[in-house]
């Protein structure tokens, strides 16, 4: 089973509502479908978007990685696995977003040549999961209708988003926690948006009035460990790192300095399903939980990285893959069901990914 073809297509669908964050507002997810098609005819599928807020990679150099990896395993088995993930990553430096794509359908054709789900390959056996949702960064007002709707459609958990300005942040979870119901878990995301004196300083102000917050994600800058540190010596909110940890080794340095609670793992910022798995297996020899984050692809790449959560259920403990049910409608047929807040695998070979509309 040799590749033979890479092919992109470009997939624009519209969202919902906007999402906003501190660092950039999207209305339309934009993803690349990577589509692997091998001699015998076997079709593997992967899928990335480009995300220069974060990972720094456009549609154009993403396509520009693509044509370059093309180059390295074009004519390589895919049997010999190993072997062309290796030439997948030794390419070119950096582009995680493209590498990732290109591992997720050579991971769907190798689960598909054995027959088997590529959860059940990964060592998985999960089928069923539920999702939290994000409530963009708006006004308040906006922020609590968006908050109170999510809470209706029968999501328990939030993550909400913050980060432009600490002390009106404040204010946004204070009124938003009074406006929900007590049973829903809130999740707070800065985004790199506060310094370390100003995350203590909301923090304090948060846990005054007994308000319960599971966790804090990225509130500053990603290349700020001792911010970090300063954190969460002075507060008791667990921590959640994830611009701050991209590869394997990023997990090392954050996990020995011992600056987080947790750690969110992206396919598109690590470079696809096998980092992913390493960081996983990583974080569980330090006693780190994880979720399994995504960053606005669509249905295929937040499938993929749900076969991944399934596989290290054990770690990956916290999902936050709602990109596909934030759009107005998906191209994708096959794969897994997103039904709300409600996730779950098919039994097909490989990802399941008939084909795109």
């Amino acid at each position: 089973m040799f590749v033979k073809d890479i092919t992109l297509k470009v997939i624009k669908v519209p969202l919902i509502k906007p999402f906003v964050t501190s660092l950039r507002r999207v209305d339309v997810l934009e993803s690349i479908v990577l589509r692997i098609e091998t001699e015998n005819g076997m079709i593997g599928y992967g899928e990335t978007a480009p995300t220069l807020a974060v990972t720094g990679e456009s549609k154009e150099s993403i396509i520009g990685a693509v044509d370059m990896i093309q180059r390295d395993i074009s004519g390589k088995s895919v049997s010999n696995f190993t072997e062309i993930l290796n030439a997948v990553h030794n390419a070119l430096e950096g582009n995680f977003s493209a590498k990732s794509a290109v591992e997720i359908a050579l991971y769907d054709l190798f689960a598909q040549n054995l027959k088997v789900p590529l959860y059940r390959l990964l060592g998985g056996n999960r089928k069923k999961f539920k999702t939290g949702i994000t409530i963009s960064l708006n006004d308040t007002k906006t922020m609590i209708k968006d908050a109170l709707e999510a809470q209706n459609r029968g999501f328990n958990s939030l993550k909400i988003k913050l980060g432009d300005d600490y002390k009106e942040d404040i204010q946004r979870v204070k009124m938003i926690h009074k406006a929900l119901h007590v049973e829903t878990s809130l999740k707070l995301d800065a985004n790199q948006g506060w310094s370390k004196e100003e995350c203590v300083e909301f923090l304090n102000s948060i846990e005054a009035e007994n308000i319960p917050i599971e966790m804090i994600e990225q509130p500053v800058k990603k290349d700020d460990l001792e911010g970090l540190k300063y954190i969460k010596q002075r507060t008791s909110v667990p921590l959640l790192a994830d611009e701050s940890v991209f590869s394997p080794k990023d997990a090392i340095k954050i996990l020995e300095a011992k600056a987080v609670d947790f750690v969110n793992i992206k396919l598109d910022k690590c470079g696809g399903i096998s980092k992913a798995l390493l960081i996983a297996d990583i974080c569980k020899l330090y006693g780190v939980k994880c979720m399994m984050g995504c960053m606005l692809e669509g249905a295929i790449s937040v499938g993929a990285a749900l076969h991944v959560a399934s596989a290290r259920s054990e770690i990956i403990t916290m999902l936050d893959l709602d990109a596909p049910i934030l759009c107005e409608t998906s191209p994708v047929v096959g794969g897994v069901k997103f039904m709300g807040s409600d996730m779950e695998i098919g039994d097909d070979f490989g990802l399941g990914i008939q084909g795109i509309r």
